[in-house]
């Protein structure tokens, strides 16, 4: 592990830069996304990100803007020479044979060559215009009003290229680089402006998180490092599976979710991405929602998103941003293989899941018309910077974290909060013995014989029931109507998880409806 423990100890892998030739031909490559963050957003120098050592190679990982690498070595870094490793690489990933048993590796690129957005106007015009209009483009403005324009540690995010060649210095000097611009994000394009033929000069255009990440962290402004302990980042399972990747992929998948979102191919090999920045937000648009997000805060229409729906003939842009997701998906009472899905938050606030005795009616939650961002107004609450100890939070959790919000309309937030979801969550308990009773005393005999407590599950039962699978597809036409339902608002109630918050007196209802249900199919 010599070499290795050296290269990384040193860190001098991502120093070095150098102006290559270009190659004839290009192979096609791997997606490649950025990997770690870099203050500026994509890196314009290289910048290792990996090193694994083989039997007699050196594979080495680095990011960086376009363009072809080289990789050299050295026995000693105060005297030594430096011997040219391998062939040019566009791919930013290279295994080398080793030639000395004791070498450092540096990674030299492309020298960054930074244009301003005005080179981009002439073939990206459109966007250009829409960039130009948003908060990034006057970032260096917001340095101004707080007199921090010349503060080295601002600049390097609020301008283009700051500390580099060819960067920003100054206002008198490059103004044409102040703001934050498209090389912020695609890296340096220069060269491609000049030769926008030439594919190996092609600035990057990528949907990870870690290019937003480089700046939208640190304790005044904590976004991403927020993002990444929340569910968002996390990809459950593998969504490039054919299964998987046109239904789960569309709300579990940042890349899948793009590319529906921009009635484009679907990214075969490249969905396994959470939702990220770019998911919720438009990075180069204003849309006449906060922060840029594609979608209103708050709406009280119905919406679902079945996973067998086309996307483009559902979706809905002006449906809530939390509830393109955060949806039943389409399920009903009359579905016999598997609980609903884990995600009707956004039916449960309005009122429009479960099933409902005839007559009856439900509505738009307390929740749902009186908190303005809805969702965002209890799951992203936000703190100004006070301190290290006491640094910015900007809701990127997700998770609720106090009652502060809630106390601008309840007294005794903490009380409330706990009788309410006691109830529910007792209701539940007694609706699951219900159920389980008649499993095991009402149920049809080969039912009640062959399942016990179990009789009155799905297929594929849910997380109430452990151990074992439910009745098959056939014998599901066994159990009545009034248990089917009574299941099917048990498990709406339980995996909308805010135990009666989101919308208390619908999640009552269909509680209750359920257990006179099964009180009928136990004394009938």
């Amino acid at each position: 592990m010599k070499i290795e423990n050296a290269l990384l100890a040193r860190g001098i892998l991502a120093l070095s830069l150098t102006l290559i030739s270009v190659p004839a031909t290009v192979r096609a490559q791997a997606v490649e996304h950025l990997t770690i963050t870099q203050p500026g957003g994509m890196p314009g120098l290289p910048v290792v990100t990996g090193i694994e050592r083989g039997s007699n190679s050196v594979t080495i990982q680095w990011d960086g803007p376009p363009g072809y690498y080289r990789i050299y070595e050295s026995q000693d870094l105060a005297n030594g020479t430096w011997q040219q490793a391998g062939p040019p690489v566009a791919a930013r990933r290279a295994t080398i044979t080793v030639l000395h048993s004791n070498a450092f590796f540096r990674v030299s690129g492309p020298a960054p060559q930074y244009a301003g957005s005005q080179a981009c106007l002439e073939c990206h015009e459109s966007i250009h215009n829409e960039a130009m209009h948003t908060r990034h483009a006057h970032a260096l403005d917001t340095l101004k009003q707080i007199h921090q324009a010349n503060n080295p540690a601002c600049l390097v995010c609020h301008t283009v290229g700051y500390g580099l060649p060819t960067g920003f210095v100054d206002e008198s000097r490059t103004p044409h680089l102040a703001g934050v611009q498209c090389e912020n994000c695609h890296g340096p394009a220069a060269a491609h402006a000049a030769n926008d033929s030439d594919p190996t000069l092609r600035p990057r255009a990528d949907f990870a998180s870690t290019v937003c990440g480089g700046c939208h962290t640190g304790s005044h402004h904590p976004t991403y490092d927020e993002w990444k302990t929340s569910g968002h980042a996390v990809v459950v399972e593998d969504m490039n599976a054919s299964s998987r990747i046109d239904s789960c992929g569309r709300c579990h998948s940042g890349s899948v979710r793009l590319a529906m979102l921009k009635n484009g191919p679907l990214p075969h090999g490249d969905a396994n991405h959470g939702i990220g920045c770019v998911t919720c937000h438009d990075p180069h648009r204003s849309t006449g929602h906060p922060a840029q997000l594609r979608n209103p805060t708050a709406s009280t229409n119905d919406y679902f998103l079945s996973s067998s729906d086309v996307f483009a003939d559902t979706y809905d842009p002006d449906i809530n941003v939390c509830a393109q997701c955060h949806n039943h998906r389409g399920a009903t009472w009359t579905s016999s293989t598997r609980p609903p899905h884990h995600s009707p938050q956004y039916n449960m606030l309005v009122g429009t899941v479960g099933v409902l005795p005839e007559g009856m009616t439900s509505g738009v939650g307390a929740h749902g018309r009186f908190v303005e961002k809805q969702c965002a107004g209890c799951h992203m609450e936000k703190a100004e910077y006070e301190s290290e100890a006491h640094p910015a939070s900007t809701g990127h959790r997700f998770n609720v974290s106090t009652y502060a919000s809630c106390g601008q309309c309840h007294p005794f937030p903490e009380l409330l909060a706990a009788f309410a979801t006691t109830a529910v969550s007792n209701q539940i308990v007694q609706l699951k013995e219900a159920l389980d009773l008649w499993g095991e005393t009402r149920a049809p005999e080969p039912l009640r014989t062959k399942y016990g407590a179990l009789a009155w599950e799905y297929t594929t039962p849910g997380s109430l029931s452990a151990g074992g699978s439910g009745p098959s597809s056939s014998e599901q036409a066994l159990i009545p109507e009034n248990i089917r339902k009574a299941r099917f608002n048990l498990y709406v109630v339980l995996y909308d998880g805010s135990f009666g918050v989101h919308n208390g007196a619908h999640a009552s209802g269909l509680l209750e409806a359920a257990r006179n249900w099964v009180r009928q199919e136990l004394d009938p």
